[in-house]
């Protein structure tokens, strides 16, 4: 299937998926302002080539670009579909996709894997299964990572995960690991890929996403998530991704959180809608 035989109801359509360490949004393309985050930015032109525009340098057109964390930036689609892959710059699957780019370290272009990565990501849809958005992740810059975690980090990220917004620390997991704090972070680091605070900050803003299918906005999910009020979330993922969740979010918008198991014909746009005017996202 290609991009231009898409109907347009579908070409409106946005979803995001997110686990810890990454996220991926595939819609329309979000035409925002020069702005840089805390995380790399992987863009997959899905309709075409479009243009990346540094704050310092000339502009590049690209149909494949990986954004380097805390550059500035802008990226110019004319309308078309977009892919952006959102990585932690301190993650084995980050340094993987560089590797397969050329470019300078600010700017990275033309992926080993583009025709691939353009042709996979104008089939992925909201309601695609989840193991077709890994196929997709691994095309980008495989991981690394053995399928058998050591258990004590299994342990601590299912903690994490499942903190219901209570604060942990490491030197409270790393206690119930059996190891000193420098050890745990170190072990922690080897399995998973990042570090150990970039991975609880990722593990609140999948919660989020999570519990938005049956809390009633984003600022009740946002506080359950342990983000102090809405305020700190819509900050906390304004520095993350560079923008704020009002330019994202929308009722188009359909959002997909590692470890949701809910049925495909249960798939569905949030009510985010409603959420934005609840909260001040700035």
């Amino acid at each position: 299937m290609q991009p231009a035989l898409l109907s347009e109801t579908c070409r409106d359509q946005a979803a995001l998926w997110l686990w810890p360490g990454h996220a991926l949004y595939v819609g329309p393309s979000l035409e925002l302002d020069v702005h840089s985050g805390a995380v790399s930015c992987l863009a997959v032109g899905i309709d075409g080539e479009f243009t990346v525009r540094l704050e310092h340098g000339p502009a590049q057109v690209a149909r494949t670009a990986l954004v380097a964390a805390r550059v500035r930036h802008r990226i110019v689609a004319g309308g078309g579909r977009m892919a952006f892959c959102y990585l932690d710059p301190a993650s084995a699957r980050e340094r993987a996709c560089r590797r397969l780019m050329s470019g300078g370290a600010e700017l990275a272009r033309d992926h080993e894997r583009e025709r691939e990565l353009t042709s996979l990501a104008a089939l992925l849809e909201q309601d695609v299964p989840l193991p077709a958005v890994r196929q997709w992740l691994d095309l980008a810059g495989p991981d690394g990572l053995s399928g058998s975690r050591d258990p004590r980090v299994r342990q601590a990220t299912r903690r994490l995960s499942e903190s219901s917004g209570q604060p942990l620390s490491a030197t409270e997991l790393a206690a119930e690991a059996g190891l000193s704090v420098s050890a745990f972070l170190r072990l922690f680091r080897a399995e998973t890929g990042t570090t150990f605070r970039r991975y609880r900050m990722w593990t609140r803003m999948v919660r989020v996403a999570t519990l938005l299918d049956t809390w009633p906005d984003l600022s009740t999910a946002a506080v359950e998530s342990g983000f102090a009020s809405p305020s700190h979330f819509s900050s906390a993922f304004h520095a993350m991704f560079g923008l704020r969740p009002s330019s994202l979010f929308s009722p188009r918008l359909t959002i997909r959180a590692a470890g949701q198991s809910r049925p495909a014909q249960e798939t569905r746009p949030h009510g985010v809608r409603r959420a934005s005017r609840s909260m001040p996202l700035r």
